[in-house]
């Protein structure tokens, strides 16, 4: 018998969930902190238990408050657990100076994600000198559904099902973002026959994006992508931008260590 809601089979430790739950909301409010009753309504706890998790946490460096200690954000210890992933994946370490070097030939905004269950991490971020953006993607997450390297790694799982990254409702992000089921799954179709993906201004108006899957791991979990204004995408200059990520993609596959897995997930989450 496998334990409740864990497919898996193996017993949640309850404490050690929230605990998990409880980060995983502050970090995703990203800069807007929370107060106590909004994090008890979002886990479904009461606030006496959550305010003692988060005191605990508080102590340890996980959680910190405002100066009235009554507004609660992601703490110093995130980053440092954050940034020891980063220095360790192998993935990340031949990517990145690609990314570079593509960066300075092309001198367009490059990116390096992860699938994350239905989500997008950015990995890596190598910006254009031309059009500097007001924040960094590191650590951004964004929905698969709605980014060309979201959909070059959906396309991969045609065949296995695309449920389980996509959340049962899709909102759209901009008025361009495929959120009719259907529609979506054309589109990852043709991102399949053609071998690369394309998000055409469905993340933020007047941005343009390729991507193409990484697959060293089966199957593919991370994928690299190129953002362009869409009023400098014009056709050569997409042909131009395809052709150096295809030849970054066989350079990186042909350098990257052995499938780690089963499934070949170097694993934020599935």
């Amino acid at each position: 018998m496998t334990a409740r809601g864990n497919p898996t089979g193996v017993r949640d430790v309850k404490s050690a969930a929230r605990t998990v739950e409880l980060l995983e909301l502050l970090a995703a409010r990203q800069n807007r902190p929370a107060r106590l009753r909004e994090l008890s309504d979002a886990l479904g706890a009461p606030r006496s238990s959550v305010y003692a998790l988060i005191r605990t946490l508080m102590e340890r460096g996980w959680v910190r408050a405002d100066a009235d200690g009554t507004q609660y954000s992601i703490g110093i210890r995130a980053l440092l657990a954050g940034t020891t992933y980063l220095d360790t994946d192998p993935y990340l370490r031949i990517v990145q100076p690609h990314l570079t070097e593509l960066n300075g030939e092309l001198d367009e905004t490059l990116h390096f994600g992860r699938l994350d269950r239905g989500d997008v991490v950015y990995l890596a971020t190598k910006e254009s000198t031309r059009y500097i953006r007001p924040f960094s993607r590191v650590g951004r997450r964004l929905p698969a559904y709605s980014t060309a390297m979201g959909k070059a790694l959906l396309a991969e799982r045609l065949d296995t099902g695309v449920d389980p990254h996509l959340p049962r409702e899709m909102t759209p992000l901009t008025p361009n973002t495929l959120v009719d089921f259907d529609a979506l799954v054309r589109e990852l179709e043709r991102t399949r026959e053609r071998g690369h993906a394309v998000d055409d201004e469905e993340n933020y108006a007047g941005v343009s994006c390729i991507a193409v899957a990484l697959r060293y791991t089966s199957p593919a979990t991370d994928a690299v992508s190129c953002s362009v204004p869409t009023r400098e995408l014009t056709a050569a200059r997409r042909e131009e931008i395809l052709r150096a990520l295809e030849r970054l993609r066989l350079t990186v596959e042909r350098m990257a260590p052995p499938d780690p897995g089963p499934e070949g997930e170097p694993a934020i989450g599935r």
